[in-house]
């Protein structure tokens, strides 16, 4: 075996230490003051355990009982605390930790010139810890944990520009994040309640949870949590907002690999084997609801960053209703299509951030060497043939099972068309009267490259290692005619509806990022107190040792009085 088990196992480990002790090193002034120039190879060492344990994963046939994940855990008790990483969190792990490496690079440049680049390297590895570790938690504990950190950490990562808008963003941000959390928090009890044995896993607990007496609460609290992170309309309210105002890099992994940590909540809490027929449909009317309403409130957006965040609340729409169809019709193997088509998500949207970012930072003037790339990964996301999103977009076809869900399915790969072409538009101009960037032009260009690259073809290369069949395969049904054509009329129409909005979009309303906000006065002057607090928060984290010690400390309390609780 080129890849084994142990090899497999000691890497999983590696890779999740390592964004950890690193925040454990920043207690030295002396690597505190220098960290920030590894941020593109502190994520590696979770790249190869993705990387190795897909192919130990790969080498058995599962459904003859062979290595079906790869776990690291203890058991005090039966509670069965610790890893596990099968074939979708290897997948989003291995994407993720890509994401994050490239944003790394990235960001180096733009850390070399500012004044708070110490504080942001924190906030980056909580957050860069809690996204790594989400994906292959296996009990309730561990995963509350990190996710509690890719979701409140990120905090720092949207407010380090120390803006107004930035604060008032941060805000927002918090105060559902919070609400988020605390909905999580009250179902894990409700399944923990409920489970017959004294375990935290969460493959039991969920098993046992269409027998559970409390199974509609719990159903409930697990799709506001997960639905506000994936930003769900009308909980879409702080997507625009936080990704306008974070900086370029930190947009990227934002967009691309924390908002994922809702969509694999879904995917390890939702009872697919079961089935759940009411909150499937739910979810499906959820979902295409803000599939729609991401396109309808993006294309009246000027801003650049401001429509990339209403494309994800559009894509993530999508995710959900192919999830909730999954639910509905109980497809446990559903999870691989829903993988692959959030993986493909997780590629084109932080490299279509990157690529802004080349663009309106002034890196080069010659913005064809952005639009080029850009223009085949942003219509991949509406599912242009022998890009990444066909294969993204062809998995999630059966999921979509009848007429009705078939047609809705491609008016959103229209619109997913039109709102990538007016981003397309807006990148364009985004980079007049910009200068051109002095220094670290390279270091910005080469992860754009890179990640577009990768949205483009590795949701090819994931085909058999997600065990769906050889690429080869999926690539001749996807140029089949019939399948041809569902791929290409909605680009078309998207395209026309383009010129339409060329011609007119003019006299389209201009609609504030954060749209419904504008109906709650109340509410903004909630995020005016939050974001004060904030700015307060901001100034004691300043205090660097203070902070990463308290912040330590408070993640270990958390962890350990959960275990003690049972």
């Amino acid at each position: 075996m080129i890849a084994s088990l142990p090899m497999a196992e000691l890497l999983v480990g590696v890779g999740l230490a390592t964004p950890a002790l690193a925040l454990v090193a920043c207690f030295s002034q002396l690597v505190r003051e220098r960290i920030w120039l590894l941020l593109a190879l502190i994520p590696l060492p979770a790249l190869a355990a993705a990387i190795v344990a897909l192919l130990v994963l790969g080498q058995g046939d599962i459904a003859n009982g062979e290595v079906a994940a790869i776990a690291l855990l203890f058991d005090p008790n039966g509670l069965a605390i610790g890893l596990v990483i099968d074939r979708p969190g290897a997948a989003m792990l291995g994407v993720t930790a890509l994401l994050w490496a490239a944003a790394g690079l990235y960001a180096a440049p733009m850390l070399q010139a500012s004044s708070h680049r110490s504080r942001f390297t924190l906030f980056w590895l909580l957050t860069l810890t809690g996204s790594l570790g989400v994906f292959i938690a296996a009990d309730l504990v561990s995963f509350y944990l990190f996710y509690g950190l890719v979701s409140l950490a990120a905090f720092g990562l949207i407010a380090h520009d120390g803006t107004v808008f930035a604060r008032r963003a941060t805000g927002l941000y918090l105060l559902l994040a919070i609400l988020g959390e605390i909905a999580l928090l009250l179902a894990f009890a409700l399944l923990s309640a409920a489970s017959p044995e004294p375990s935290l896993a969460i493959s039991s607990l969920v098993a046992g949870l269409s027998g559970s007496p409390w199974a509609g609460p719990s159903m409930a609290l697990l799709l506001l949590g997960f639905a506000l992170k994936i930003a769900l309309v009308p909980g879409h309210v702080w997507m625009p907002l936080a990704y306008t105002a974070a900086p370029f890099p930190a947009a990227a992994v934002l967009s691309g690999a924390a908002v994922k940590a809702g969509v694999i909540g879904l995917i390890r809490f939702l009872p697919f084997e079961a089935g759940a027929p009411a909150w499937g449909e739910l979810l499906v009317v959820l979902g295409l609801s803000s599939a729609f309403y991401g396109v309808a409130i993006g294309i009246t957006q000027r801003n650049a960053k401001t429509v990339l965040a209403y494309s994800s609340i559009s894509q993530m729409g999508l995710i959900a209703a192919a999830t909730g169809s999954a639910l509905r019709a109980g497809e446990s193997a559903a999870v691989l299509l829903l993988t692959l088509y959030a993986a493909h998500h997780l590629l084109a949207k932080g490299a279509l951030f990157l690529g802004l970012g080349v663009v309106a930072d002034g890196v080069t003037r010659r913005r064809w060497l952005v639009l080029m790339p850009a223009v085949l990964v942003g219509l991949g996301i509406a599912g242009l043939p022998l890009t990444g999103g066909a294969a993204g977009k062809l998995a999630l076809k059966p999921l979509f099972d009848t007429a009705l869900l078939g047609l809705l399915s491609a008016l959103s790969a229209a619109g997913s068309t039109l709102l990538m072409l007016h981003f397309l538009r807006r990148l364009w101009v985004s980079g007049d009267a910009i200068e051109p960037c002095a220094s670290g032009v390279f270091r910005r260009l080469l992860p754009w490259w890179l990640m577009a690259l990768a949205a483009l073809l590795l949701p090819w290369l994931l085909l058999p290692w997600l065990g769906l069949g050889a690429a080869q395969t999926w690539l001749a049904l996807s140029l089949s005619p019939a399948d041809l054509w569902k791929a290409v009329w909605p680009v078309l129409l998207g395209a026309l509806a383009m010129l339409a909005l060329w011609r007119w979009g003019e006299r389209l309303p201009r609609v504030p990022p954060g749209d419904m906000l504008i109906l709650g006065a109340p509410l903004t002057r909630l995020m005016s107190a939050v974001g004060a607090g904030i700015e307060a928060l901001d100034r004691g984290l300043r205090q660097w040792p203070v902070a990463g010690l308290s912040l330590l400390i408070l993640s270990l309390l958390i962890w350990g009085g959960a275990l003690n609780a049972y």
